[in-house]
């Protein structure tokens, strides 16, 4: 298999949206998928705040790996990988660990000092291939999400 890891261009986000609902379709809530091909043309390429890698395989959008930075009170600016999706079909075939890679070597090429991510606790096999690459999973810490209701609430709506 030929395959090809790049940066995402703009033609490409209807792919991208469309792992983005395969994703979320595998995890039962493809009804919380909100964003649109037009989102993330805007906030990816106009407005500049991700990057997204692919995993071109013959023409074919098989994967992607969507970035951003964060900054750290203490470690300063960091990457965050929102997601890394393979078609289901390609899993095991290195696209995911190709992908992986460019995140890390892209984060090693900005000069961060940590790139961070969540994954589910259920995804044993991605949870051991992250500590076989040297990432620690950090289980004293939880993520807090705070979704539209809760922010009309804070905001008194």
């Amino acid at each position: 298999m030929k395959y090809t890891i790049r940066e995402a261009r703009r033609e490409d986000m209807d792919d991208v949206l469309e792992l983005i609902k395969e994703l979320a379709e595998h995890e039962n809530h493809l009804d919380d998928v909100e964003v649109s091909v037009a989102d993330l043309e805007k906030e990816g390429f106009d407005n500049g705040n991700f990057k997204c890698f692919v995993a071109d395989v013959e023409g074919k959008i098989e994967g992607m790996a969507l970035v951003y930075f964060r900054f750290s009170t203490w470690k300063g600016r960091t990457v965050h990988l929102e997601d890394l999706i393979v078609r289901e079909k390609m899993r095991g075939t290195g696209l995911g660990g190709a992908l992986y890679q460019q995140v890390v070597k892209y984060g090693h090429e900005h000069g961060v000092k940590r790139i961070e991510w969540v994954v589910s606790e259920g995804n044993r096999n991605a949870i051991e291939f992250y500590e076989n690459t040297g990432a620690e999973i950090k289980e004293s810490w939880k993520t807090v999400h705070m979704e539209e209701s809760g922010i009309q609430k804070n905001i008194g709506e």
